[in-house]
């Protein structure tokens, strides 16, 4: 339970139960008359979602009446869809919406929406029987309020998840034989760093791993023995990004050094790099874009970045290069753990609106 209080007054509260593993219902969903439409339902129904999706995301649920406007309103501005018509029990019972929070993004048609005045119970029930249809808002009218129906769009999870296996797959593999060309052309070159002809070693086995662990996922997918697909996703394109692509990326000003010695075209390719892959971080396709950065992390993202210019001024003035090897090994190393094993959860989560049209 989560109440609102002010000087040890009770200004409102949200009840949840347990009715069942990984279902949690909202029982109890209540504001003082005199503190109504001051956000603190809202406030408080956003902790109870958030607190209940802590871990696992569970099915949050909870009951409206078609005429309680402002709880179908609240429960909808808070993310909330109503899914069916429940029928109470005994003679003279009336019936309420069933309202349940989305768990992740869902996409619906914007020509396949319609409105249903709020006292045509029996349109209503008509309008949510299928099940890819639900209330995505309470709207005014000229003679009285309406629900509005949409119909979402039902994706194959199946299909999507062995198109991404299978994408994860052919990735890894064109990776793999790029990092292969390069050391192939390390191991040719008798002026080439030792220190980079193991960390292109190193990027070899770790994209090798990345295709085992994508071949686990397809195999996981195919048998549908459990519901790990995600988890052993996870661990492919970590290990293909920081293992396999990072590595490989650093290493290429290293290679046109000892390919050209012209060090003036090297720091140029090298500072191209390095502004690449900072972008890179800062953008929505990183894995690092998707979870809140601490002060360490982004101090790891800046080492990442300065990989390139480093590495090729220091091969191009013929320095020694097995710091900024070490130093290099270890921020890969350490992100990879960091987003295997102790990362934290998605960014702006809350904030992000759970359906919208595709």
């Amino acid at each position: 339970m989560r109440v609102a209080e002010s000087g040890g007054a009770l200004l409102g509260c949200v009840v949840a139960e347990t009715p069942s593993l990984g279902h949690v219902r909202l029982s109890v969903i209540a504001v003082h008359t005199s503190v109504r439409r001051q956000g603190i339902a809202t406030q408080l129904l956003a902790e109870t979602v958030k607190a209940n999706r802590a871990s696992e995301p569970p099915l949050i649920s909870a009951l409206a009446g078609p005429e309680d406007a402002a709880l179908s309103r609240l429960l909808l501005a808070c993310g909330f869809l109503g899914t069916r018509l429940m029928r109470g029990n005994g003679p003279g019972a009336g019936v309420h919406i069933h309202y349940q929070h989305k768990s992740r993004v869902a996409y619906l048609d914007p020509d396949a929406r319609h409105l249903v005045p709020v006292s045509d119970q029996e349109q209503l029930a008509e309008s949510l029987a299928p099940s890819d249809h639900a209330v995505t808002a309470l709207v005014p009218l000229g003679d009285g309020s309406a629900f509005e129906i949409a119909r979402f769009e039902q994706d194959d999870p199946a299909t999507l998840q062995s198109g991404e296996a299978a994408a994860g797959i052919a990735f890894a593999g064109s990776i793999l034989a790029a990092i292969t060309f390069l050391l192939g052309f390390a191991f040719s070159s008798t002026r080439f760093p030792d220190d980079v002809r193991l960390l292109l070693i190193g990027a070899t086995f770790s994209t090798v791993l990345s295709l085992i662990v994508y071949a686990s996922a397809s195999g996981e997918l195919a048998r549908i023995r459990s519901n790990s697909f995600g988890k052993i996703m996870k661990w492919g394109n970590v290990l293909s990004e920081y293992g396999g692509v990072l590595p490989f990326l650093i290493s290429l000003p290293v290679t046109y050094a000892q390919a050209s010695g012209n060090p003036w075209t090297t720091m140029v390719l090298a500072l191209v790099l390095s502004a690449a892959i900072a972008w890179y971080e800062q953008s929505e396709f990183s894995i690092a874009r998707r979870f809140r950065r601490s002060p360490g992390e982004l101090a790891l993202m800046v080492l990442t970045a300065a990989s390139p210019t480093v590495g090729a001024g220091l091969v191009a003035a013929n320095a020694t290069s097995w710091p900024w090897t070490t130093v290099l090994v270890v921020t890969l190393s350490a992100r990879t753990w960091l987003y295997l094993f102790h990362r934290g959860a998605e960014a702006d989560i809350a904030e992000r609106r759970q359906w919208q049209i595709r």
